[in-house]
């Protein structure tokens, strides 16, 4: 179990086939080890995406490379102060080398702007781009104020591969192209929901209407404003970015009131298997973006594992099904340890974020390079994309769901499993 401070060393070994590792030189005094700090929602609304930590730092720590590091884990609560907080207790009590943070807006933002503050290098990843970056600039709504970082580093995809990825598996169901939309008071959907930046435009330039009815707070219990703005414009299609209790709230609330869209497509709230089997025979056939299945074409840069035996490690492991923050979380151990192992002082903050910046790692996720393809000037040095794809959970007898890949036109190396299916 991972406690509020958890200091993980190489002891634990977690009977992986390990692949050699290249030559990896760690340029610390004798006998020490580096040390990474690593921030995650272990408790709280948004602990599905932290469900792996613990599998995948004792498998990190098991790898001959991982020998040389010690991982200390903090729980952000999945609250934004608290996540500041225990960032920069890493920094200046625990004497960390690198940060490495994951997981919503909510935590990746607060940590990268702490450690940006302190000039502590910091990779992070599952938040999309625009909020991640757009978020932290000092005027978020003035375009030309924003500036690159020294220290901050992000890699995951952006709201326009989302917009395309719902786009594709949306245009596969004849419907009336009109859309409700789920937005919460918070750092992805104040993005997501920007009528200038988020979503809707993308939305409205093949036709689909994105209807608004405004922000809410998270952890509500009553959507009836929602599901009534949604009945009064016949939206046949329900989208937004929602954490996962409010969306069971809305999802049986809306059955309860009538509303039966043809789609509904929702980013983050139902990405894990244990917030869709909570829904029963209500989970099937409801469609979220996949940025890493087991059935992705990459494997480790650590072990040499594929995807498909990761998660079948996991599943051994835990006893759990296979859930996309696995290959994430792997891939942050990737990045950091190779990063780690191309500079000649690991206590240098400046050598250490210009060995990110210079990184250039094909991982479980995909290449990480900051190379500034694919991303606008002003966030090219900080931002680097990883490929999308659009799946759909389908229930099997029993009450477990598998997710299947029903559209790769964003990514055609990643394979497809199905095509999309109305709901019931």
């Amino acid at each position: 179990m991972i406690t509020r401070r958890t200091l993980l060393t190489s002891g634990a070994a977690t009977g992986l086939a390990l692949a050699t590792p290249g030559l990896f030189a760690p340029a610390i005094a004798q006998g020490a080890k580096i040390r990474i700090g690593y921030v995650s929602p272990q408790s709280g609304p948004l602990a599905g995406f932290a469900e792996s930590d613990a599998y995948n730092i004792e498998a990190f720590l098991a790898t001959e490379v991982g020998q040389n590091f010690e991982v200390i884990v903090k729980d952000s609560q999945s609250d934004p102060n608290r996540a500041a907080s225990v960032a920069k207790e890493l920094i200046v009590d625990d004497e960390i080398n690198l940060m490495i943070v994951a997981s919503t807006p909510e935590t990746t933002n607060p940590v990268a702007t702490t450690c940006e503050a302190e000039g502590m290098p910091v990779i992070s990843t599952k938040a999309p781009w625009q909020p991640w970056f757009i978020g932290q600039q000092g005027n978020p709504g003035d375009p030309a104020s924003w500036k690159p970082f020294n220290y901050a580093f992000h890699y995951f995809w952006g709201l326009e591969d989302v917009i395309a990825v719902f786009l594709n598996m949306w245009n596969q169901i004849p419907t009336n192209k009109q859309v409700g939309g789920l937005f919460p008071n918070d750092g992805d959907g104040n993005a997501w929901g920007d009528p200038n930046v988020g979503v809707g435009p993308g939305f409205a330039a093949q036709g689909y209407t994105l209807n608004d009815p405004g922000r809410y707070q998270n952890l509500n219990d009553d959507f009836t404003a929602q599901i009534n703005a949604f009945k009064a414009a016949n939206a046949e299609i329900v989208t937004g970015v929602v954490i996962p209790p409010d969306f069971t709230t809305f999802r049986n609330q809306a059955l309860q009131q009538g509303f039966n869209p043809k789609i509904i497509t929702v980013a983050k709230a139902i990405l894990f298997p244990q917030s869709v089997e909570a829904l029963g025979e209500a989970g099937h056939n409801l469609s979220s973006e996949v940025w890493w299945s087991n059935t992705h074409p990459f494997k480790s840069s650590l072990t040499g594992q594929s995807a498909a035996e990761l998660a079948a490690d996991f599943t051994a492991k835990t006893s759990r099904p296979w859930t996309q923050p696995i290959g994430f979380v792997h891939s942050l151990f990737e990045v950091a340890s190779n990063v780690m192992g191309r500079v000649s002082d690991v206590t240098d903050a400046d050598a250490v974020a210009a060995a990110i910046a210079a990184t250039d790692l094909d991982t479980m996720v995909g290449k990480v390079a900051w190379n500034g393809e694919g991303v606008p000037d002003f966030a090219k040095t900080n931002v680097t994309k990883t490929p999308l794809v659009g799946g759909q959970w389908r229930r099997k007898e029993g009450g477990t769901f598998d997710l299947v890949i029903v559209d790769n036109q964003t990514a055609p190396a990643i394979p497809t499993g199905g095509t999309m299916e109305a709901l019931a």
